[in-house]
């Protein structure tokens, strides 16, 4: 019983932390937004905390967990919250477990809202957000933790693969069909509120501490390798970004540090608990270098990323999620799992780690395309010229984030 309460109680925390990412990630992208726009991406980011907390208990959490068997589908006889078992496979008390996975589902569709930032409708958005969980997120948590790509061997101890990967596909192909932003890329778009991007970094970098650590679901020797790796490979990718930034452009920037750590901590989350303490060392300072560098894909790519989740989740969750067949060392997390290439396990390892992504990549695009395309069908998903060009602050919220005269001057022009 001291065991199962001690889980519980470290979940209960961790749950706690997790919850604060999404607020975080509110700041992080307001203040990478416009001025004009930065409610509305407050909004959006918020609106994920009050509707899929509900459509998770309703049918979410039945669908990606279930019995965890090795199935494709965890069916129904969760929904409602109903047939729970007492203690789960995990060694915990479900409802438990219900509420810390339910944490992941919430901040998950919100990563997409910083692609589609300064130009998507609300009530697009409104409804996008929990079908987008329930008919992509539930069912690839599902396949990666307990099915069939779980059981085939592959790997992701918090969700590089199930959240960053999957997140960071459904922005780029949301990306694709709403199109760029008027005046992009010629018009420059820097962020208005750097302080508010700091503040977010790091309510994200204390809350992920509960989204990888927590992972191990006790409070253990995992839970501990995992929390270091997460404070080594944030502060490496960072320290990486900001080095890249100082050699190609002669700056430290605020925004180069504040974007490499989230990139590291991208990447560490499906290896966290994986790997060792100078491996996440590595890893972050791999994905400080390539994400740096992915951002400014889109320009010449030309799909209109507006704060860089493809480039920073999807890249920096492929980075991850990839070097766990590199570097995961079975002293660190048991031998019931092969380690990867650096550590004598061979190519096995990287194989499925490559499969697990491009099955996601493959499903999280199509179905994302579907949602967008019924919705833009019957709806439609983009806001007008002249709302996208005086805000949507106004528009879509009436209200606006600064109230002086300077900011609404600043509506048409910024």
């Amino acid at each position: 019983m001291a065991e199962e309460l001690t889980a519980d109680g470290w979940l209960l925390i961790s749950a706690a932390l997790v919850l604060f990412m999404t607020p975080g990630l509110a700041f992080f992208y307001g203040g990478m937004d416009r001025s004009r726009n930065v409610l509305n991406m407050l909004m959006m980011n918020f609106w994920c905390l009050l509707i899929i907390p509900i459509a998770w208990v309703v049918i979410g959490y039945s669908i990606a967990g279930g019995d965890f068997d090795a199935g494709w589908f965890g069916g129904f006889d969760a929904a409602f919250l109903g047939n729970l078992n007492l203690t789960s496979q995990a060694g915990v008390d479900e409802l438990m477990l219900v509420a810390f996975l339910g944490m992941f589902a919430v901040i998950t569709p919100a990563l997409i809202s910083g692609a589609v930032a300064d130009r998507m409708k609300f009530a697009a958005w409104a409804i996008f957000a929990p079908v987008w969980m329930l008919l992509v997120f539930a069912p690839v948590f599902k396949w990666v933790y307990g099915g069939w790509l779980g059981v085939r061997g592959s790997l992701d101890f918090a969700g590089g693969t199930a959240i960053h990967v999957n997140a960071g596909i459904a922005a780029l192909v949301a990306v694709l069909i709403l199109g760029k932003r008027k005046g992009w890329p010629g018009e420059g778009h820097p962020p208005h509120s750097m302080p508010l991007v700091m503040i977010g970094t790091g309510i994200l970098w204390f809350g992920w501490f509960g989204f990888n650590a927590g992972s191990s679901v006790n409070a253990d020797g995992t839970a501990v390798q995992a929390f270091m790796n997460t404070f080594l490979a944030a502060a490496a990718a960072g320290l990486m970004w900001a080095i890249v930034e100082r050699v190609k452009d002669g700056h430290f920037t605020n925004l180069g540090a504040a974007s490499g750590i989230v990139a590291g901590l991208v990447a560490i989350t499906p290896a966290a608990g994986y790997v060792s303490s100078m491996s996440s060392i590595w890893i972050g300072l791999a994905a400080g270098l390539i994400c740096c560098f992915a951002v400014q894909v889109k320009f010449k790519a030309g799909y209109d990323d507006a704060l860089d989740v493809v480039g920073v989740h999807f890249v920096g969750g492929l980075v991850g999620s990839l070097a766990i067949g590199f570097f995961a060392d079975a002293e660190y997390f048991g031998a019931e799992h092969m380690s990867g290439l650096f550590y004598g396990g061979g190519l096995t390892l990287l194989a499925e780690q490559a499969i697990a992504n491009g099955v996601t990549i493959v499903y999280s695009g199509v179905v994302t395309a579907l949602i967008l395309l019924a919705l833009k069908a019957t709806i439609g998903i983009r806001v007008s010229d002249d709302v996208e060009a005086t805000g949507l602050d106004i528009a879509e919220h009436a209200e606006t984030g600064y109230n002086t005269g300077e900011a609404f001057m600043e509506r048409a022009n910024v």
